[in-house]
């Protein structure tokens, strides 16, 4: 890649699929002036056809094929990459990136940048010795740590002990355009017989891994359908998205009996339509960051249920613009969905309150913004030897 003009940025992560960190990075990208900064895209294992949603002209997407568990030599193969492109600054994002600024300090110049966009499975409450033992390795090689919650940043700052002034919290943005309520009449997008007019339906949108727990709204139907047997006729569910647990997913839910409630499209490139079908928005996670598609769904105008964990707190006043419940509580989350769908007059009053959230609070431009303010920052002069 040619080395003449705006500064190069090198993103590095995991991999480029469907995901909130993956959407973020996408939008920035996209939505960043082309005569300010340049970008390449460098996954650690694949990238699949996520990336042609990368409008920006010139950006180069690098794979490295890393392998399962410990493989060395990608810092090996990141090392050739680096050095051919010759970054302004690496900006690596979540645990499993981290290690490879590693590799960084010995890119001539490049400035170094590592964001927190969430946690997983092996580190729900980011308490692993292991883990923070590797921050406080690298931290004295990152010039700046960027964070997309009030949460993150907390924990960073009080448990991890990372300097205040090296921590810039940036929200992620939502596209209020493609995002919108519904008009009018629901999108005809279920299946044949699977959805009527006079019937609500609950959903998600997400990737179907551990984290997001899916597992327990399922769970929460099943309850309330036994609970309230009149719901098997007048409720719907649907959970949009794709992963590991898709197969498992589609058993338990031939295991609780639910197979005439539940929709699973599986991964969809129409979400915005997708959301002005559902009546009731629900988050089951066990972490999250900032849910991107809370706030697609607070942007689409539906009222929320998502558990009280990480930044969702942040997105969702419980009570205002939704409610929030306990992680891994299925019959809490029924009674909470049960709760809504008797009340019609809350869900639209909720709905409205965190469509205007977002328009004061989360747009994309804003978020852009930021994010170039702090590739500026670490670029000055007066920061280069620091």
């Amino acid at each position: 890649m040619k080395s003449d003009g705006p500064p190069l940025i090198a993103h590095v992560i995991y991999a480029l699929g469907t995901g909130g960190l993956e959407n973020g990075l996408v939008n920035i990208i996209n939505r960043c002036p082309p005569d300010r900064y340049r970008h390449a895209v460098i996954c650690l294992t694949t990238a699949d056809q996520f990336a042609g949603r990368i409008q920006a002209a010139d950006v180069r997407i690098v794979t490295l094929g890393k392998r399962p568990g410990h493989d060395l030599k990608v810092f090996w193969r990141l090392w050739k990459v680096l050095r051919e492109l010759r970054p302004s600054i690496i900006h690596t994002r979540n645990l499993a990136a981290l290690e490879m600024q590693l590799v960084g300090i010995f890119v001539p110049g490049a400035r170094r940048i590592h964001g927190e966009h969430g946690r997983d499975i092996y580190d729900l409450d980011g308490s692993n010795r292991k883990y923070r033992l590797l921050r406080q390795i690298l931290d004295p090689f990152i010039h700046r740590y960027i964070a997309v919650s009030e949460d993150l940043c907390s924990w960073l700052t009080q448990t991890l002990r990372l300097a205040q002034g090296r921590i810039q919290q940036i929200y992620n943005g939502v596209d209020q355009e493609r995002f919108s309520p519904r008009p009018d009449q629901r999108p005809a997008l279920a299946p044949p017989g699977f959805l009527r007019d006079d019937q609500l339906l609950v959903g998600t949108v997400g990737r179907l891994a551990e984290v997001k727990d899916q597992f327990s709204l399922l769970a929460a139907v099943q309850i309330l359908a036994s609970q309230q047997p009149e719901t098997r006729d007048s409720v719907r569910l649907v959970l949009v998205g794709d992963g590991p647990l898709f197969s498992r997913l589609q058993d338990s839910i031939k295991e609780l009996g639910i197979e005439d409630l539940v929709w699973m499209p599986g991964d969809r490139a129409d979400i915005p339509q997708l959301l002005r079908m559902i009546d009731i928005f629900v988050l089951p996670s066990l972490a999250e960051g900032i849910s991107n598609t809370l706030l697609e769904a607070m942007a689409s105008g539906l009222p929320l249920i998502a558990t009280r964990t990480g930044g969702n707190p942040e997105l969702v006043d419980d009570g205002d613009n939704g409610y929030l419940v306990p992680v891994s509580d299925p019959r809490a989350l029924a009674n909470t969905i049960a709760k809504m769908l008797a009340e019609p007059e809350t869900r639209k009053a909720m709905g409205l309150r965190g469509r205007k959230k977002v328009a004061r609070r989360f747009n994309w431009a804003r978020t852009v913004d930021s994010y170039l303010a702090v590739y500026d920052d670490v670029l000055a002069p007066g920061q280069r030897g620091s």
